[in-house]
């Protein structure tokens, strides 16, 4: 993972931390911060595959600052691999403080592996072409 003062990617998914979403010690807790991060991943991956997606890995997960109640958190996505059925996505989460303009501050930051799937689940090549 590297570290950038800027978002690597497209943002794919914005939402508001709650207080319903914090932990024992009042800091969003990182589960949900985990779902947000495979939520906007799995929307990337179905985008770009044109079908079904499944979440199969969490490769690597970093987290850097705690996010508060408030914050607006903003999810940033970008294409690290594409195999035949499957494709590793770098998520990135940033938040604005408590809700207000300003500096964008990454919090956390992960690789996920999603495989393209059919209806009954089975893995299928990704449609090649138009994205």
């Amino acid at each position: 993972m590297t570290a950038s003062d800027e978002p690597i990617g497209n943002l794919v998914l914005r939402t508001l931390a709650m207080p319903a979403d914090t932990n024992a010690n009042g800091d969003i807790f990182g589960g949900w911060l985990l779902s947000q991060m495979d939520i906007a991943g799995g929307l990337e991956a179905k985008q770009r595959s044109k079908s079904r997606v499944a979440t199969v890995a969490i490769n690597a997960m970093e987290f850097h600052r705690p996010v508060s109640v408030g914050d607006v958190v903003a999810c940033y996505t970008h294409l690290e691999r594409e195999g035949r059925t499957s494709m590793t996505i770098r998520v990135e989460a940033w938040c604005i403080r408590q809700g207000f303009e300003g500096d964008r501050i990454k919090v956390t930051e992960g690789t996920f592996t999603f495989v393209a799937i059919d209806e009954t689940g089975q893995p299928i090549p990704i449609e090649r072409g138009v994205r």
